[in-house]
Formats: C-alpha cells, structure tokens, sequence
C-alpha cells in the first residue's frame, strides 16, 4: 500500500537520501541483474531508556520472490547494520491488517508493540 501522497519523484528524493546520509542507508537483495528486494534503514535516535535505535522504515521484496528467505536476509542485513553502528535495539512499525507481514516479523525473533502515528502534512 502506498503513502497518502506518495509520488515517484518523492521515492526517489527518499531513496537518494536514504543512500547518501550517514546514518542512513538502502540494502539490496539482487538476484542476478534484478533487485528483487530493499530495506531502508536509518540509525535515529539515543533512546534514554534503551540506547541507540536503528529503524527498519522500508521491507519490500517482488511479490514473485516472497517465501524464498530474501526477507530474513534483508532484516538479518539490517540487524548487522544496526549492530555495526552501534544500535541496541531495531524497530519498525508496520499497518495493523499487515497480518502477514506480523507473522513474518513475529518469526524472525521479533517482538509486536503498538506504534502510532499521525500524518501532518
């Protein structure tokens, strides 16, 4: 689903900024030539009560490559990365019909909270 909003050209800046910002980066799952998966992540905040976030905002892989443990890969490389800067903890939020994505998430050795958000523009 996308962001109320959402354009190409704004993933584009998003993707650009992602990659270029040092504490942010773009991981790819390519399969041959063909990116077939990414994860945005980004190291944010020094949470008072648990230490250095990373947050995981973007996990997608092609609706063609789903159950072949590209998803694992990219959060596990995602985990590395947090774990590399520093990161005691990586969060994400995800929509609350995404049961699927719940499941996948809840598999990996993650653990659901509740997160909520407002847009503002």
């Amino acid at each position: 689903m996308r962001a109320p909003g959402y354009t190409a050209e704004r993933g584009r800046a998003g993707f650009k900024y992602a990659v270029h910002d040092r504490d942010g980066d773009v991981l790819l799952a390519v399969e041959g030539e063909q990116v077939v998966g990414l994860a945005s992540v980004y190291a944010d905040i020094l949470s008072i009560r648990y230490g250095p976030r990373c947050w995981l905002q973007d996990l997608v892989v092609t609706a063609s490559h789903r159950g072949r443990g590209i998803g694992a890969q990219l959060l596990e490389a995602a985990s590395d990365w947090a774990r590399e800067r520093g990161g005691t903890h990586l969060e994400l939020s995800s929509g609350a019909g995404r049961n699927d994505a719940h499941r996948f998430y809840l598999s990996q050795g993650m653990s659901q909270s509740y997160n909520f958000g407002k847009q503002v523009e």
